[in-house]
């Protein structure tokens, strides 16, 4: 009973923070929980070669120093990099060994919506939140407020003295630090005007611009001074308000979508004192008995990456074709650096509807089952989206079944079922549906294509969409 009770502690923990890997056999929970740690600890850049090597297409482009046809066949090669930033990143996720360092910088990447149709603009941003994803909230914070592609989606590049934008600043304040409702429309404008001045060059680097920037007094929460934009960022990271309102999101998040106060209140506080480790936040949580409690377990939907990442990495499988990554990621609503807006994927149950929750159940069948996909995916009329497409549904996945199959060779053939359930649900279907798939199961003679079978068919239950 307690070796189930530990295998229970150990899929809950790699569900929801290890993109549906399997933990090892025979481990602790705390060496496991040491060990996700160890694995994510060292940070390997995305790097796409056409990108990294070549920003001339990105500044000749930004500079407008090209003819129109010239600049439609770069628009063009700029989306496919960008489709390959896309599939690299999900690549990563399916097959890498950080896994947590993965699921957070999934995490940020929601917490930091941005949207760029610039590639090496995009491959640096996230590159900088997975450098810091599981470091310093502070130096996060910073570098990512620095990064090109987040200052040209808040319009920050047009924040200048005489002519003030409020955009960059207001989402500083309302999503990324303390939240709605923790400040003025006084403190935007003054947060505006400390702003001015910050912007980047063709080349993609960071520049303070001083001829641009109000070097003038500013009243902010308070406080006054010459501000600049380092400034206010220091001033949101001295208020405990940001400590818990970051504390709460990554704890509706991991945790459960039903906040517990009293629990956030006290791990913000760690938090803050920390100076915003966010690796010592995370460590309180995963070794807090409440994360393990059945009030917690099955209360979070997988988001469509997280799904389609958990299928990849369980039975080790991996796309030929990359329209049908951006299909299920179009067709499910989440598509990587396509956020719908700054505040980014709302998340939760907005994740299900009628029309996803079929083709999330179908997704197992597309991707295994030679089926062909019947949804229809919303295109968004933009001629320029590089996530666009109009095929798809021709899956065509390789998956090392006899690996996942070696996962259950002790276990008897009428046991199967139950084994792989429990592997892969964090609740149990109903005694019938697990009949059901074990009838299923005793059509196939070969054991791997037994197990590919049951497999198949437990993905394809609504239990597989919780975590």
């Amino acid at each position: 009973m307690k070796d189930l009770e530990l295998n229970g502690k150990l899929l809950h923990l790699y569900r929801r923070v290890a993109l549906c890997a399997i933990p090892e056999k025979n481990i602790s929970l705390h060496r496991s929980i040491d060990k996700l740690f160890e694995d994510s600890e060292r940070f390997q850049p995305i790097k796409i070669p056409a990108i990294s090597d070549q920003s001339q297409p990105a500044e000749m482009l930004m500079e407008n120093r090209v003819s129109e046809a010239a600049k439609k066949e770069m628009k063009q090669v700029e989306r496919g990099r960008l489709r390959d930033l896309n599939t690299g990143w999900i690549g990563m996720m399916a097959s890498g060994d950080g896994v947590l360092r993965e699921r957070m910088s999934l995490f940020w990447h929601g917490h930091f919506a941005c949207r760029s149709v610039i590639p090496v603009f995009v491959e640096s941003y996230i590159n900088t939140i997975r450098k810091h994803s599981l470091g310093n909230f502070r130096e996060m914070l910073m570098a990512v407020s620095k990064e090109p592609a987040m200052l040209q989606f808040l319009n920050n590049q047009q924040n200048r003295k005489n002519s003030p934008n409020e955009n960059f600043a207001r989402e500083v304040m309302e999503l990324f630090t303390m939240g709605r409702g923790k400040y003025s429309e006084t403190d935007v404008k003054e947060g505006a005007r400390s702003f001015t001045g910050w912007a980047f060059n063709a080349k993609g680097a960071f520049q303070f611009r001083e001829r641009t920037h109000d070097t003038g007094v500013k009243d902010f929460l308070g406080q006054q001074g010459a501000f600049t934009g380092e400034d206010i960022i220091r001033i949101l990271l001295s208020r405990k308000e940001t400590a818990v309102f970051i504390t709460g999101k990554i704890y509706r998040a991991l945790v459960s979508e039903v906040p517990d106060q009293k629990r956030i209140d006290k791990l913000a506080e760690g938090f803050y004192n920390s100076n915003y480790d966010i690796s010592q936040l995370l460590l309180k949580i995963f070794k807090s008995d409440w994360f393990y409690d059945s009030s917690v377990r099955n209360a979070l939907i997988k988001s469509p990456v997280e799904l389609l990442v958990g299928i990849q990495r369980t039975v080790g499988a991996s796309f030929n074709n990359s329209q049908a990554i951006f299909f299920i990621q179009k067709a499910l609503g989440q598509v990587l650096f396509n956020p719908p807006n700054v505040a980014g994927w709302p998340g939760g149950k907005n994740w299900i509807d009628s029309s996803s929750l079929l083709f999330r159940m179908q997704l197992p069948a597309l991707m295994f089952g030679g089926a062909e996909a019947s949804v229809k995916i919303k295109e968004s009329g933009d001629d320029n989206d590089p996530f666009g497409t109009r095929r798809g549904k021709n899956f065509k996945v390789e998956a090392n079944w006899s690996n996942w199959a070696a996962k259950f060779e002790k276990t008897s053939s009428e046991k199967l079922p139950m084994a792989i359930a429990f592997q892969l649900l964090a609740k149990l279907p109903n005694e019938e549906v697990m009949k059901l798939i074990g009838q299923k199961a005793t059509l196939e003679a070969d054991r791997v294509q037994t197990i590919r079978q049951i497999t198949q068919a437990i993905m394809s239950l609504p239990e597989y969409q919780v975590a």
